[in-house]
């Protein structure tokens, strides 16, 4: 008799809760575990993006004197910091979306456990970017306070405007890794993916520098209103958009619950295909 898999929303939520202690052990070992054996071991965590604001301050602080928008907007904030700021919003969700696709394949040892919860992996996934993600924003803050960019109390508000974008990345995340066990070649379409996100996002240039047409077609991208409101939080000064993020969680919770979904209805055959 086939097991049944529970799809409400409350299910979810109740098993995230019920595995909270397997979740955090799960991600600890996968934070650490990428750095077991080499030389430098959780140092790479710190000198990755430290090396990266590095090179983008010279290239395009010293290269190419490139300033944010305005003259005005230049003046609150280098370039390589905005940039930056955005980049690392950009990383978390894409170190999700990429690792997605064999989260069930490489961990095929937990699909012949029945006990097993698989609904957590995304969560250790998502827990292991959120590490990453976390030391890349002490990085970015360190260096604003040397480089005497002002920093705002506002950031505080950080984990409320990226909560949609971690609702939609957990959903898509359980969506692909179950694709993923049955055409392998998701991930590759998810790369492709991942690089039309970060050029199709205000990363590289303000939002407000291309036509109205071309803004509302931008925010159909899930890390546009996160990477906009990061910087604005942080670098700006500025309050958050409630309206959009509103919408933005709908959104999320819609993308959560369909990605939940699908990944209870389409479990019952991974231990066959693996």
């Amino acid at each position: 008799m086939l097991q049944h898999y529970p799809i409400s929303l409350l299910s979810a939520a109740r098993i995230l809760a019920r595995n909270g202690g397997l979740v955090w052990e799960l991600t600890k070992r996968d934070f650490v575990g990428r750095y077991k054996g080499s030389f430098l071991g959780l140092a790479w965590s710190l000198f990755n993006p430290l090396l990266m604001l590095s090179i983008y301050t010279f290239v395009f602080g010293v290269a190419f004197k490139a300033r944010w928008g305005t003259a005005g907007d230049g003046s609150r904030a280098n370039f390589s910091i905005v940039l930056f700021s955005g980049l690392i919003v950009h990383s978390l969700f894409a170190e999700c979306l990429m690792r997605s696709p064999t989260l069930i394949t490489s961990n095929a040892n937990y699909v012949r456990k029945v006990v097993f919860p698989l609904e957590i992996l995304p969560l250790v996934s998502l827990g292991s970017a959120l590490g990453h993600f976390l030391v890349s924003l002490a990085v970015l803050i360190v260096f604003c306070v040397i480089s005497g960019t002002g920093l705002h109390l506002s950031g505080i508000l950080l984990p409320i405007v990226l909560l949609p974008m971690l609702l939609i990345v957990v959903g898509l995340s359980w969506f692909f890794a179950s694709l993923g066990v049955y055409l392998r070649d998701s991930a590759q379409v998810i790369g492709m993916i991942s690089t039309i996100l970060l050029f199709l996002a205000p990363i590289f240039y303000p939002i407000d520098s291309l036509p109205p047409v071309y803004q509302k077609l931008l925010v159909f991208n899930p890390i546009t209103l996160p990477v906009v409101q990061v910087r604005g939080l942080l670098l700006w000064g500025e309050g958050i958009n409630w309206g959009a993020w509103a919408t933005s969680m709908v959104v999320g919770l819609a993308i959560f619950y369909l990605g939940f979904a699908w990944f209870q209805k389409t479990r019952k055959g991974f231990a066959d295909v693996i």
